[in-house]
């Protein structure tokens, strides 16, 4: 219980004073530098002959609590983090899938629009920072996995790798971008 007399000191600052005046909630102080000062009661604690009143813990919790710092927060939905498992980007380089017919259409030629599909669409990955692509070239020979080996091993910055087995088998190759090459 706080009186008129009483030297306080103010909890979150470094401010002691003798109290002047008590109304329901606030409580006027004299502080050591002559300005007259008002606070609540819950931000004021009794001091005896120099030394602090430590108030019970049950007493610091409520201050602390009514104090509008530590109320909490309605909770707000939490940002999700960036998504890393985003499906990768799929590039089918079969050539049914690039054009209607093959018609009229010698191998190299095939190879060739297969090659610059690839490129077009990795060129694209790169520009939109799609962090992985798969290309599907199917099994056949083994030409396009290795023209396709041959054209990614021009890229700085990207990894190469067969793609899932379960999901692709061998027809498959998985391309990793490294987003910021240093």
């Amino acid at each position: 219980m706080i009186n008129v007399g009483d030297i306080v000191s103010v909890l979150d600052e470094p401010i002691t004073g003798k109290v002047i005046s008590i109304n329901s909630e606030e409580v006027t102080i004299a502080t050591e530098d002559g300005f007259d000062m008002t606070f609540f009661i819950n931000e004021v604690v009794k001091i005896q002959s120099g030394e602090m009143i430590i108030p019970s813990y049950e007493e610091v919790h409520r201050n602390l609590q009514e104090k509008e710092i530590f109320k909490k927060k309605p909770k707000r939905p939490a940002p999700k983090p960036k998504e890393r498992h985003l499906p990768p980007m799929e590039v089918d380089l079969h050539i049914h899938k690039l054009v209607k017919s093959t018609k009229g259409m010698a191998n190299h030629d095939m190879v060739n629009l297969q090659l610059d599909t690839a490129k077009r669409q990795l060129d694209f990955a790169i520009s939109k920072r799609i962090p992985k692509v798969i290309f599907i070239h199917g099994v056949g020979q083994g030409v396009l996995k290795e023209e396709l080996k041959y054209l990614f091993g021009r890229y700085d910055n990207v990894r190469t790798s067969d793609a899932d087995y379960k999901k692709y088998g061998l027809g498959a190759m998985e391309i990793y971008i490294i987003q910021n090459p240093n």
